[in-house]
């Protein structure tokens, strides 16, 4: 009977009935998995699904009997994928799920910041709209999405998707080229444009020692427009000291991120110690999670090891 072992159980909502293979099979689960639980927990597994759970080479070869790995997410860059290639392990990710929950809560994040939104909704439990005697007050900048500029880092699925949604509001939108690359045609907008033009740059791009730090202070510095920043992909893509940084001596206006570095995020975190100010929106790593997200999570979880026991393995890495 194959043994399946899911490393961190807890990243999926409780809501969600987690049903198994086709094939018989033995599903054990965990709520959350250490780094040094990891060898004793996939001793004897020939599946594992991990989330964020780490699968790096000094682990790996010692789970002889391990021969495939689902990750129950788009990114995968917690698991070495050269050593399993070596070692005959087979990868396999989930994809397309989060193209309506993702640009939902970016849209969201840009809403809320644009109208100044964590602000008044402050303002208003702390009695200032009392305190005001009239029947506003205007305490925070309030701008329209429709007539501004939204720059784009990543023209996969979801960064398409939230261009749809942000020209429904009214949004001119331009995907940026890769940063450094020219050349790549009339879909993009030349990166440093995008940063001088734009009101709003929302990331949507996978975390690979390429794009790590997409935006550190060098790139805040051109920025002309004092844009918000969203960063609802990878932590990593922006760096979050320089974020913070270029927030507090007025290069940008605001930042809306789901994502860190760490997660969840140290004491000393950057982001998390501006995390309070009305211009700042911090998630916890939830724009993927609407309920019906979830659900096809699993089901592409589940799919993938049936083709993979079927000898079709699919979405491989």
């Amino acid at each position: 009977m194959t043994r399946i072992v899911f490393l961190d159980r807890g990243t999926i909502g409780p809501s969600v009935r987690l049903t198994g293979p086709a094939a018989p099979h033995e599903l054990v689960l965990y709520e959350r998995t250490s780094p040094g639980e990891v060898i004793e927990r996939l001793a004897g597994a020939e599946i594992a699904i991990t989330n964020k759970v780490p699968l790096r080479r000094e682990t790996l070869e010692r789970l002889p009997e391990l021969r495939f790995i689902t990750v129950a997410a788009t990114g995968y860059d917690v698991i070495d994928v050269e050593t399993c290639r070596a070692r005959g392990v087979t990868v396999s990710n989930v994809r397309g799920y989060a193209v309506n929950t993702v640009p939902e809560h970016t849209i969201a994040l840009m809403l809320a910041l644009r109208r100044g939104l964590p602000g008044y909704r402050q303002d208003v439990l702390n009695g200032e709209w009392a305190r005001s005697g009239q029947f506003c007050f205007f305490t925070h900048p309030i701008n329209d999405l429709a007539g501004s500029r939204l720059g784009i880092i990543g023209e996969g699925s979801i960064g398409q998707a939230v261009a749809r949604l942000a020209q429904a509001f009214g949004m001119e939108t331009m995907f940026a080229a890769h940063k450094g690359v020219d050349g790549l045609g009339p879909l993009y907008t030349p990166f440093d444009e995008v940063l001088e033009r734009a009101d709003v740059i929302t990331l949507h791009a996978p975390l690979t020692p390429r794009t790590r730090d997409t935006l550190a202070m060098p790139e805040f510095r051109r920025m002309k427009r004092r844009p918000i920043i969203i960063n609802t992909a990878r932590g990593g893509l922006v760096n979050e000291a320089d974020a913070v940084a270029a927030l507090e001596t007025g290069l940008i206006s605001g930042l809306g991120f789901d994502v860190l570095t760490t997660e969840p995020p140290a004491a000393d975190n950057p982001i998390q110690r501006v995390a309070s100010r009305p211009d700042v929106i911090l998630t916890p790593h939830v724009a993927w999670a609407s309920a019906e997200a979830q659900e096809a999570v699993w089901k592409q979880v589940v799919d993938s090891i049936d083709a993979y026991l079927a000898g079709e393995p699919v979405r491989v890495l």
